[in-house]
């Protein structure tokens, strides 16, 4: 068939940035959209336990694979249309290379996304989101081939339940994507700034836009001082970016009671500044990563002979530090999760996806 191969010389550990997993039963690597969308309804039809993986930078894959297919998505054509804004591309295109290109053309709206690892097709299953930027605000359409009916179709964002770090497609393996549109502006400047961090760095106030090349420069010095962009010899980068995902409460209230937890078990100064934001309706979102350092979990814990460990850098990723299984992996974020649950009353969810192993 055009456009695939069929390989039997990778494991997922070749194929996922925390270079974890086993070897599956095969590799077909898929390199334009019509290939994948054939592989995908040969293997759906013939009942064949499949994994479809892009830049493999949001998975978590057990270290027995022997029963499981991986159709992993090489397509990586990309358009930009400097003059209206709108960028097209295939699944398979690293995404940092996209942002890069688009800043290039002098458009807006995904420069604060830059640095993070993964594939063009997964930005819209999670929702990709960083330094106070999301997916959703420049999505303008995604083409998905339907597994349930076999249909190709390009889709709107409002069909995809779009909110923080979810969409529909996540988790249900319901449809595959094939490419993405993006609507981008035209006149150079980023999306308004609303992280603090990085507003800071840039010396402007919250709202404020900058020319795109500068917030891309400076997103990926951010990320790089926490370990949040690829390095081969950094293993601190050996992760799946951020683990947990922030915990949204339900409303004000949950919140004074982690904080009321806090001032009892940590100390009264740094329950009074808590990190709490606004999310949807009368929710509000902690922060995983502050949450983490109060339970009591240190950069680069558990220390230095063990296998996996928080990142040196950052609370939030958990890094392989070469020789390390899936099973350690899974055994470090269950320390994480519990010591969380056991001081705050906070349940941390992870953000990657789990195969072949679950964190309960």
């Amino acid at each position: 068939m055009s456009g695939v191969t069929l390989r039997h010389d990778l494991s997922l550990a070749d194929l996922t940035t925390l270079r974890l997993g086993g070897v599956p039963r095969a590799v077909i690597e898929c390199a334009t959209r019509e290939a994948i969308a054939a592989v995908t309804q040969i293997l759906d039809d013939s009942g064949i336990r499949t994994l479809i993986v892009g830049g493999g930078s949001n998975l978590v894959v057990a270290d027995d694979v022997t029963d499981l297919v991986v159709l992993h998505i090489t397509a990586d054509a990309l358009d930009i249309d400097a003059e209206t804004g709108v960028v097209e591309v295939d699944a398979g295109a690293e995404w940092d290379a996209v942002v890069a290109a688009t800043v290039q053309a002098g458009l807006g709206g995904l420069e604060c996304l830059s640095g993070i690892p993964g594939s063009a097709g997964a930005t819209p299953v999670q929702n990709v989101g960083a330094y106070g930027a999301e997916v959703s605000a420049v999505l303008a359409e995604v083409l998905l081939y339907n597994r349930e009916t076999g249909a190709t179709e390009w889709v709107t964002p409002d069909s995809l339940e779009l909110s923080y770090r979810y969409s529909n497609l996540k988790f249900t393996g319901r449809a595959v994507v094939l490419a993405v549109r993006f609507q981008l502006t035209t006149d150079g400047l980023s999306v308004p700034l609303r992280y603090g961090e990085l507003a800071r760095r840039l010396d402007a106030e919250g709202g404020d836009r900058r020319p795109v090349g500068q917030v891309r420069e400076t997103v990926l010095a951010l990320r790089h001082g926490k370990g949040m962009v690829l390095v081969d010899e950094d293993k601190d980068t050996w992760s799946a970016g951020s683990f947990f995902t922030n915990p949204v409460l339900a409303n004000q209230a949950e919140a004074e009671a982690v904080r009321s937890r806090v001032a009892h078990i940590v100390n009264k100064h740094d329950a009074e500044f808590m990190p709490v934001y606004p999310a949807d309706g009368q929710q509000v979102k902690l922060s995983a990563a502050w949450l983490i350092e109060r339970a009591g979990f240190a950069k680069g814990y558990p220390g230095a002979d063990s296998p996996v460990r928080l990142s040196t850098k950052h609370t939030l990723a958990l890094t392989n530090r070469g020789g390390a299984s899936t099973a350690d992996l899974v055994a470090l974020a269950r320390t994480v999760r519990d010591g969380v649950r056991r001081e705050f009353g906070v349940e941390l969810h992870p953000e990657p996806v789990w195969v072949g192993v679950t964190l309960d």
